[in-house]
C-alpha cells in the first residue's frame, strides 16, 4: 500500500527563481510524514511526543531532484515502507506532478524514546499499523 497525499507549493516554498528552494522538500516530507502518522498510522505527532514519549528522528536522508517545481504546483506525494528494521524505517518518498516525477526521496528514521534518545525496537501494535506499507506487501 502507498499513502498519497497533496501538497499545494506555495510563494514560501520557492527561491527567487520561482522553484521550490531545495531545503524545503525536507520540510514538505516531514509534514507528509507527520501526516501518515495522523491519519493512516492512526497516531498523531502530540500524542507520539507527549504521551507516549516516543520520537522519529531522521538519520539518514537522500534526495534525488529530478525537474524543477513551481509555485502553484499540486504535488502528490507518494509514500511507501523500502525496509521495516527493528527500530527504523526506510522511507521511499516520491512527489509526482502531472504524471512526472518532480523528486525522490529516501528517509531514514528511527523510533526513539524521547527521556533518554536511544533506539526502541518496534513492538507488535507498530508493526501491525506498518506491515500495510511495506513496499510489496500488496
Amino acid at each position: 500500500m502507498i499513502y498519497e497525499r497533496d501538497k499545494l507549493i506555495r510563494f514560501a516554498h520557492c527561491d527567487p527563481a520561482g522553484i521550490v528552494f531545495y531545503p524545503r522538500y525536507a520540510e514538505l516530507c516531514n509534514e507528509v510524514v507527520e501526516d501518515w502518522f495522523r491519519e493512516a498510522l492512526g497516531v498523531d505527532f502530540p500524542e507520539l511526543h507527549e504521551t507516549r514519549r516516543l520520537g522519529i528522528p531522521a538519520v539518514k536522508l537522500e534526495v534525488e531532484f529530478i525537474a524543477p517545481s513551481r509555485y502553484g504546483d499540486v504535488l502528490t506525494f507518494r509514500l511507501s515502507i523500502a525496509k521495516l528494521g527493528s527500530t527504523s524505517l526506510h522511507l521511499a518518498i516520491e512527489a509526482v506532478n502531472g504524471g512526472k516525477t518532480r523528486v525522490r526521496i529516501n528517509l531514514k528514521v528511527v523510533l526513539a524514546n524521547l527521556d533518554t534518545l536511544r533506539p526502541t525496537p518496534f513492538d507488535d501494535e507498530w508493526r501491525e499499523r506498518l506491515a500495510p506499507y511495506v513496499s510489496g506487501s500488496d
